[in-house]
């Protein structure tokens, strides 16, 4: 399959900055949750209504999308996206918890580096029928969420 790319030229990839040990003014280390030689999980700056402390797990190389994700590289996202699944069902007290994966504009990506969505769900969160907050939540916010994941993977 030919590489398809939407990355405009010049991309300073945010997260590859987190990979790096770095961040900006929307994500930095304090949101980071955990991390592997492969892979990196942090909550979102961008929260839905009712899904408040979701995360993303994002590969540690610069990958744009599935289609050019490496067999090794989608390996270790899946096995982080399933740790961070359990620490939240563990941790957030949800009902649940629903994964999502996007590719392409068409596919509503919007971060041209390949990422995993998990969501905390509850009963009745309409989470597939409404859309994320149009601002970034601010650091104070995402913490108490950052501070409970990772103190559910320092007790493992």
């Amino acid at each position: 399959m030919t590489p398809i790319s939407h990355e405009p030229p010049g991309y300073a990839c945010p997260f590859c900055r987190l990979v790096a040990g770095g961040g900006d003014h929307i994500a930095d280390q304090r949101d980071v949750v955990r991390r592997t030689s492969g892979a990196l999980a942090f909550v979102s700056p961008r929260w839905w209504p009712k899904n408040h402390g979701h995360v993303l797990v994002v590969s540690a190389g610069h990958h744009e999308n599935l289609y050019d994700l490496p067999p090794e590289a989608g390996h270790a996202v899946h096995d982080l996206v399933r740790e961070v699944a359990v620490a939240i069902r563990e941790t957030y007290g949800c009902d649940g918890v629903s994964t999502r994966q996007h590719n392409e504009p068409a596919g509503y990506q919007d971060v041209w580096h390949y990422h995993v969505h998990v969501f905390p769900r509850y009963d009745g969160d309409l989470l597939y029928g409404t859309k994320p907050h149009p601002e970034f939540v601010p650091a104070a916010d995402r913490l108490p969420y950052a501070e409970r994941l990772r103190a559910y993977f320092e007790a493992l």
